[in-house]
């Protein structure tokens, strides 16, 4: 499979064009994707010293990718119309970045066709969710009371 990774606000936090901290996880799940045979292409609005910034950041940890704004690393257009490829993760999506895990997850389900990426992605729990499911019944019912 091939997947497109923004760069600001997915590897690492928004705060372009200076480089914010590494999001968790994002280096380790990439890399691990990049074991699994997955093409790996950086797709970001930095270009030029910016870009570079980038790519050295991701290599100097150990993710080189098959190609940077480009559909593959011969690719001529200084910039390509239409990306070609199977998946694109990108902070912007709709519902913003979920967890690392949860992405490589869903990559997993995808190549497995088990379900579509969009519906692995819109089935996360929020933590209030989760917790909410880990009381028991009586500590519901007990703040329920409470509440009234």
């Amino acid at each position: 499979m091939t997947i497109a990774i923004d760069f600001d606000g997915t590897i690492v936090e928004h705060k372009y064009p200076e480089m914010g901290r590494p999001i968790p996880f994002a280096i380790e799940t990439l890399l691990q994707l990049q074991k699994e045979n997955h093409k790996l292409i950086l797709w970001t609005v930095r270009e030029d010293e910016y870009l570079q910034e980038a790519i050295d950041y991701c290599a100097e940890r150990g993710l080189i990718f098959y190609a940077n704004n480009a559909n593959y690393p011969e690719e001529i257009t200084p910039s390509p119309r239409k990306l070609t490829v199977d998946m694109f993760i990108d902070d912007r999506n709709l519902g913003g970045l979920p967890d690392w895990g949860v992405i490589y997850k869903a990559v997993q389900a995808t190549v497995r066709g088990e379900s579509s990426f969009q519906t692995i992605m819109s089935s996360q729990e929020t933590q209030q969710e989760k917790d909410k499911r880990k009381k028991n019944i009586f500590l519901r019912i007990g703040e329920a009371l409470d509440r009234k």
